[in-house]
């Protein structure tokens, strides 16, 4: 099994060495669309509607970008990955952006030679049960059967806080969300566990959300962001401040309904002039044109708005904003200057 794993990343590391010195910037444009690795369907997040368009917080990453880089929110392919095939998608080429949901760890971004240019969602691990089971907390799940996705750190997370609890459990094994929800709710398997943003989501499809309960230990740290390859550092850089561009624009209060008039002419905030491409050459820098930031924003709103609109509490999601609140109100989000 060590073997195999280690070769799986030797595998993953060749791939993306292999493809880190392509112009990613030109491919896209010469394509005419970017190919944006999600989830095979988590609600909220990523999932075709019944219409069969993508929607979700994930999804609005990707439409950012296409915007910025290509003009169009709509110029987006959707590859679905599962855990096991996101990286090995990414590192071949076969999509330009992975945003699906996955944890920056030291060696996603080193060994496997990804680079996440930042965090969209910071999350953690839970554990969601049956009411009926009538369990108040992890540490009484000794014994029990659990669901969990195969070739995630929600694995590795789950191994360490049984064995730090000296409590053990039986393993699930899946390979997507879809996969886990039946089986969690015909009962072949105790507890489902995965990001607690997940959880919610999941609950909240089922027909009946009020008999299930999300435990309240959070085990880990999941910085959940966008990645790209390593080796290309003006398509990282792309991605990274479209990301920005719409953390910063909440925070300067740049919505989609007031960006077009706000840069219609320069006002008197000089970093919203700066972001929106009426004063400065910030967009000549990454390789676009002045208005890529404008254009991400309009896509589909803002970072607050993404969320709101996506899995805020008002939504079936009903996601606090927390640790996603923004910096000046007692969150983690903040975007470095746009100077």
């Amino acid at each position: 099994m060590k073997k195999i794993a280690i070769l799986g990343a030797m595998t993953v590391a060749g791939l993306s060495a292999g493809v880190a010195s392509a112009a990613t910037l030109d491919d896209v444009k010469a394509r005419g669309k970017l190919n944006c690795g999600v989830t095979t369907g988590l609600v909220g997040f990523a999932a075709p509607n019944a219409n069969g368009e993508w929607e979700g917080f994930d999804v609005g990453v990707c439409r950012a970008v296409a915007a910025a880089v290509l003009g169009d929110p709509t110029a987006v392919e959707f590859v679905p990955t599962t855990g096991k095939t996101r990286f090995t998608a990414l590192a071949s080429g076969e999509i330009d952006l992975l945003a699906r949901n996955t944890t920056w760890t030291f060696s996603r971004d080193v060994d496997l030679g990804f680079e996440f240019v930042g965090i969209n969602y910071y999350d953690g691990q839970g554990f969601m049960v049956p009411k009926d089971l009538g369990v108040s907390s992890a540490k009484e799940l000794d014994g029990a059967t659990v669901c969990i996705q195969t070739g995630t750190t929600t694995e590795l997370n789950l191994a360490d806080f049984f064995r730090a609890n000296n409590i053990s459990y039986e393993p699930v094994p899946i390979e997507t969300n879809a996969e886990a929800q039946p089986l969690y709710l015909e009962g072949a398997c105790d507890v489902y566990t995965t990001d607690a943003s997940g959880l919610a989501a999941t609950r909240a499809a089922f027909e009946n959300p009020g008999d299930h309960v999300v435990l309240p230990e959070i085990i880990s740290k999941e910085p959940l962001g966008p990645l790209v390859r390593h080796g290309d550092n003006q398509w990282g850089d792309i991605a990274r401040w479209t990301l920005n561009a719409l953390i910063a624009a909440e925070e300067l209060g740049v919505t989609s309904a007031n960006v077009a008039e706000m840069s219609a002419s320069a006002g008197n905030n000089p970093e919203i002039n700066r972001l929106l491409g009426t004063e400065g050459t910030l967009g000549e820098m990454l390789g676009l044109d002045a208005e890529w930031a404008k254009r991400a924003i309009m896509s589909g709103g803002n970072y607050g708005e993404l969320f709101e609109k996506n899995i805020g509490e008002n939504t079936p999601i009903g996601l606090a904003r927390g640790l996603n609140a923004q910096w000046t109100e007692g969150g983690l989000l903040y975007s470095p200057p746009f100077r």
